[in-house]
């Protein structure tokens, strides 16, 4: 199953993380009267923006299994990294292809896997106003962020269907209160971007207006991509360093040149 969705701004506006909005503008320091007038001037420029733009999402629900760290998808092998060094002392080395049921259960698992994105114009509209240009740029990434999350509550009570009878608040779901992950291309346990390369493959990210670089970054900048896992268990880990072995290992399951895969995990490497 693959399906593309579009929402208004006013859809996705009351799931946007003020937090880490704040954090784009480095307020941690800033009185409340400071960060009240940001958010003041944000709230107006929504108001700009409603009607104006609309941000996409497309998303596929697909058989999978796990062999080994990797996940199959569609025929396509996902490489996923192991944590060298768990999380606590004496716990497991997670790696995502853990939450996904193994190739030995001789019975195949379900895995989504999305990208979100806001229209191009959002970034390039406004370069007569600095300001007003990074205002509207940091909006976006919340916007890009507030239709994952509004496209993975619909997947979890509708598309997917194994959360029916989810109610969850607003704060709750900004936390993570729902059941499974949705773990991010470029994010602490998925660090390798050039993972948007496959995952292009199999949902065409595309259709909804995303462009890949030669490292796999999106473009527009205000895009999010990553996999949907149901598991009860699930939980979010940073992978960490990555040591020689691992790398080169790595590179074989991507089937690429150990320096380019030295290069896509460049900022991991010990």
């Amino acid at each position: 199953m693959r399906k593309q969705l579009q929402f208004s701004i006013q859809e996705v506006e009351p799931l946007i993380s003020w937090t880490y909005f704040y954090h784009a503008w480095q307020m941690g320091g800033k009185s409340e009267k400071d960060r009240a007038a940001l958010r003041e001037d944000a709230e107006q420029t929504l108001q700009q923006l409603r009607g104006k733009y609309t941000t996409q999402a497309v998303f596929g629900l697909y058989d999978a299994y796990a062999d080994g760290d990797d996940i199959i998808v569609e025929g396509m092998r996902l490489p996923m990294l192991r944590q060298q060094r768990p999380t606590h002392q004496g716990g497991p080395c997670l790696c995502l292809a853990d939450f996904i049921m193994p190739a030995s259960e001789e019975r195949k698992d379900t895995i989504g896997i999305f990208a979100a994105t806001v229209e191009m114009r959002m970034e390039t509209d406004n370069h007569a106003d600095p300001y007003q240009r990074m205002m509207v740029q940091t909006l976006a990434d919340r916007l890009a962020e507030a239709t994952t999350e509004k496209m993975h509550q619909e997947v979890r009570t509708k598309y997917w269907g194994y959360a029916p009878h989810e109610q969850l608040s607003i704060d709750e779901l900004l936390r993570g209160g729902f059941q499974g992950i949705r773990p991010a291309v470029g994010y602490p346990s998925m660090p390798d971007a050039s993972i948007n390369f496959l995952i292009q493959q199999i949902i065409d990210m595309g259709s909804i207006g995303i462009h890949l670089t030669e490292n796999g970054a999106m473009r527009p900048h205000a895009s999010v991509s990553g996999l949907m896992i149901a598991h009860p268990k699930a939980r979010y880990f940073d992978v960490g360093p990555v040591g020689e072995d691992q790398l080169a290992d790595y590179a074989t399951r991507r089937g690429i040149p150990i320096e380019l895969a030295r290069r896509f995990l460049a900022s991991n490497l010990i």
